[in-house]
């Protein structure tokens, strides 16, 4: 995924790219019933990962991501632009991306799974982490 920084003095007011890489921590009980083709699971995996993919991967993955004012400020043509460009109502930060995968995946986990925590690496050194108990 590539940004941009709107406003911002140093070199992330360009438009580049990051490898992102997103861990997400659930909690719940695992299911104690017998017969269940998920017990002691508190999800299946591949259910976790589909309710990810949808939620956030298939919006955002190979896209640019802008502040909606960007188009104001910056000396972009987004129409010559190939490919997904996002245009959102916040600063496309590790932080503020961060909160935008947590209520996106939240509103999709079954009732019986809460989020624990979600780590976002931008590089190798620097990530924004979420935690339930924090907030």
């Amino acid at each position: 995924m590539a940004h941009a920084l709107l406003g911002y003095d140093g070199p992330c007011k360009d438009i580049h790219g990051h490898s992102y890489k997103l861990s997400v921590t659930v909690s719940g009980k695992p299911v104690t019933t017998i017969n269940s083709t998920v017990l002691g699971m508190v999800i299946d995996f591949s259910i976790l990962k589909e309710i990810v993919g949808k939620s956030v991967l298939e919006h955002f993955d190979h896209s640019l991501v802008l502040n909606k004012e960007s188009s104001k400020h910056m000396a972009v043509n987004f129409a010559g632009i190939s490919g997904k460009v996002l245009l959102v109502d916040y600063q496309p930060t590790c932080e503020n991306l961060l909160l935008d995968f947590v209520e996106r995946i939240e509103k999709n986990l079954p009732s019986s799974t809460s989020l624990h925590h979600l780590k976002l690496r931008e590089t190798a050194t620097s990530y924004a982490e979420w935690f339930l108990k924090d907030n």
